[in-house]
Parts: C-alpha cells; sequence; structure tokens
C-alpha cells in the first residue's frame, strides 16, 4: 500500500526541545520539511542541514511569504515574561494561509486562545496543541475502553501528577515564580482529564504546606474526579498514575505505559463465604498491556509511547484531507486554560469553568 502524499511543512524555533523530540518525530510522519525559522539564522542553518529543510530563515514573515507551505510546527517557548510566545506567531501562520501545530501550552490566558480561534473562524486555518498525553497509546486506549457499552458510564477518574500547586501569594506574575512551571506542567494531568472526561464545569483544591494536594472537578456528563498533586513524591517513584471507574468495571494506567483493565465479573464462586479460590474466570480476568523493549519495532519507541510522532501524524493527516481536528484543537485548548485559570484562584474557592 503506498503512503500518503506528505504535506509541506514549515517549522519556526531551533531550540533544544524540538531538537529532541518534534523534529525527529517528522521522520514518522507524512510530512515534507521545507524550510526552518529561528531569530539565531545560524541556528536554523544547522537545524535544515540536520533535518533536512531546503531552506531557513531568520524571519518567520518571510519564510511564510516565499514558501509554498501547506502547514507550519511552532516550538518557541517563553517571552522575558515567562509567557508562551505561540499566540502571535499561531496567527501570522493563519493570516498567511496556513494550518498550525503548536507546542504546549498554547498561551497564559484563555483569552489569548478565544482569540486564536477567532482567527482560525475567520481565516478557514485550524490550530492543533501538542497535548501529547492525549496520544499516548495507553490513553487512547482508555478512552476506547470507556466509551464501550460493558464499561457502563465513566462516573469518576483519579489522575496523580507529581506537581507543585503555587500559594496565594505566588500567583502575581510568570516570570520567576513557581506559576511558570505550574502553567508549563499542568497541562497535562487536564488534557487527559478532559480528553477522557469531557468538559469540565467546576473545580475546588486545597493544598498542603509543601504545595502538594488535591483539585475536586465535577464534568459536565455528571462525573467527579480528582487531581492528585502528588510533589514531594520520591524522584524513584513512577510519575503518574491514572484510573477511570465506570459502572462494574475500571481501568488503570501506571506511568503512563502498564494498562489493566479490570473487566466487569467477580473473583472465584460461592460468594464471601464459600469460594475457595481466589481465580475467577477467564472471561472476567483483567487484561493487562505493556510495552516490550526486545525488539526494535515502533510500538517500543519513546517518540511512539510519548505521543510525539502519533500527535504529529495525526496533525498531517487532518491538514492533508483539510479536516479540524478533533482531537488537541483549539477549542479543547480552551477548556485546558479555564481549568488552569480555575487554579488562580483562592484555594479552597468553588470555581465555574
Amino acid at each position: 500500500m503506498s503512503s500518503p502524499d506528505p504535506i509541506r511543512v514549515g517549522f519556526i524555533g531551533c531550540g533544544g526541545h524540538a531538537f529532541r523530540w518534534i523534529y525527529p518525530a517528522l521522520q514518522f510522519a507524512p510530512v515534507e520539511l521545507i524550510a526552518v525559522c529561528d531569530r539565531q539564522v545560524e541556528r536554523a542553518v544547522q537545524y535544515a542541514k540536520r533535518f533536512g529543510a531546503e531552506r531557513s530563515y531568520a524571519d518567520h514573515r518571510e519564510m511564510l511569504e516565499r514558501e509554498g507551505l501547506d502547514a507550519v510546527l511552532i516550538v518557541t517557548g517563553y517571552d522575558a515574561e515567562g509567557r508562551p510566545t505561540y499566540p502571535p506567531l499561531a496567527m501570522d501562520c493563519m493570516r498567511a494561509g496556513k494550518h498550525v501545530w503548536m507546542e504546549k501550552p498554547p498561551a497564559a490566558s484563555s483569552a489569548e486562545i478565544e482569540t486564536l480561534i477567532a482567527v482560525s473562524r475567520e481565516t478557514g486555518k485550524f490550530g492543533m496543541v501538542g497535548f501529547k498525553k492525549c496520544f499516548y497509546p495507553a490513553i487512547e486506549k482508555v478512552k476506547e475502553i470507556v466509551e464501550r457499552p460493558e464499561f457502563g458510564r465513566p462516573m469518576s477518574i483519579i489522575a496523580r501528577y507529581p506537581q507543585y500547586i503555587p500559594a496565594d501569594d505566588e500567583k502575581g506574575s510568570l516570570k520567576g515564580t513557581p506559576l511558570f512551571g505550574f502553567l508549563d506542567h499542568l497541562v497535562h494531568p487536564a488534557s487527559i482529564l478532559l480528553y477522557l472526561m469531557g468538559p469540565a464545569e467546576s473545580l475546588t483544591y486545597r493544598r498542603a504546606a509543601n504545595g502538594s494536594g488535591f483539585a475536586l472537578l465535577r464534568f459536565a456528563n455528571g462525573a467527579v474526579g480528582a487531581l492528585h498533586f502528588a510533589h514531594g513524591q520520591s524522584g524513584t517513584s513512577p510519575l503518574e498514575r491514572l484510573e477511570v471507574i465506570g459502572e462494574g468495571a475500571n481501568v488503570v494506567v501506571e506511568n503512563g505505559v502498564k494498562l489493566t483493565y479490570y473487566r466487569p465479573g467477580g473473583r472465584g464462586t460461592g460468594g464471601y463465604a464459600g469460594a475457595d479460590s481466589f481465580i475467577g474466570p477467564d472471561d472476567a480476568a483483567p487484561i493487562i498491556w505493556e510495552p516490550q523493549f526486545s525488539l526494535a519495532s515502533m510500538d517500543a519507541k519513546t517518540l511512539n509511547i510519548e505521543g510525539f510522532s502519533r500527535e504529529i501524524t495525526y496533525f498531517a493527516e487532518c491538514v492533508r484531507t483539510n479536516t479540524p481536528p478533533q482531537k488537541a484543537s483549539l477549542e479543547f485548548a480552551l477548556q485546558v486554560m479555564r481549568l488552569y485559570e480555575g487554579f488562580l484562584r483562592e484555594e479552597g474557592s468553588d470555581v465555574l469553568l
């Protein structure tokens, strides 16, 4: 079977994160890297040579004007005030007739995302954000499982992530404050919760003296969720854990890769007093998936397990078919940013999102 025709892309940003994760992911997606751009043009020249781009630029507007691109990828980080630099660049690209993929976090406020959505509608060009955890194979499988009739309605969810919650007096600005790291990392567990459960309606949170704590969410579908900020855990501990509970079934993801589906059923027979074995019937036994690393296969490649190659491939297919993304869209980014802004409110307050 022949591969789809590649889309022509430009790339704005030649930094370390892009070098390690995004440029290498392009080799697994149907894209042709035409040009790269960075304000330090010598870096753009080096990246063009290393990753096979035809030309390099110091000015993104010049690249947009001269190159016949289908889309632009943007990985530029933060400005001197700690604010993500994506909104103005993305607007320039969309107004130049290009679809846009940008790394997370996409903005410093929901208002900026609303402006991006308005420009997208004005130009007919869509944007997508690099919420990589929505593209983890394990998380995509959870999404499929919780939508099965046998699982029942997903009623509750809990995610554990070792993030520090800024105190109320640490929320004045992004530059040089814990709020900077909070914005950068909150999008990871937040995107998983919203991807699996849908929009959140309300949020309240409590923090401990060391910055760990819990947030309680209610979703529009009536389900509830908790986000455990496990700041202070050991550096040798698995980073994260997720569990979704339905109606007689539940599914768990440990460390982003090990997935266990506890199917509807029970252990043994004979009830509480009469059961003589902890082994239940095979057709109700838990199903466990985890990657194997003994073969040089794509399923064990970090770029795939962590979602990078999968999200770029998904974006390229959306561009190729001129189909706005259903995952990690600007509208989804707006939900994520509104959840983030809920934490800017005073601790203990019940915030409507």
